[in-house]
């Protein structure tokens, strides 16, 4: 897995883009106060990774695709990067997540070429992006 650098910059950048879980709501256990709005206790705020994860702010030209930006262990500020949430509300299963997609990548990678067969596929809109019709792909092998 250590020796996966590439990869894993690649699979950064595509969580990034479009990461694994939309947003969350946050309930508020006092009155809140931001920029002039007071929010109070007990309403709900739905917070999306989006806002965050494509910040100009924090991702020098955040539309574009690059994985060089994670090149050299280089890691964006705490809680700018949160495709599995961050703080007390990190995923408890983020390592074996990390196993699991780039043990898939690199087996995928390494013995098929494959062809996406929905190109212009949708993606539904929900608290986790789901494709359409499942990304329908051909898998030819080397």
């Amino acid at each position: 897995m250590s020796k996966m650098k590439y990869s894993r910059n690649v699979m950064c950048e595509v969580m990034r883009v479009v990461p694994p879980q939309q947003g969350t709501f946050k309930e508020f256990l006092t009155d809140f106060t931001y920029a002039g709005y007071t929010i109070p206790k007990g309403w709900k705020v739905y917070w999306t990774v989006n806002t965050t994860n494509k910040n100009s702010k924090y991702f020098r030209d955040p539309e574009k695709f690059d994985s060089s930006r994670y090149k050299d262990g280089e890691a964006p500020a705490p809680y700018t990067y949160v495709p599995f949430g961050g703080g007390r509300r990190l995923c408890p299963r983020k390592e074996y997540a990390w196993l699991v997609v780039l043990t898939f990548i690199h087996n995928v990678v390494k013995k098929y070429k494959w062809e996406v067969l929905s190109p212009k596929e949708n993606v539904l809109g929900d608290m986790v992006p789901m494709p359409e019709k499942g990304v329908p792909i051909h898998l030819h092998p080397y």
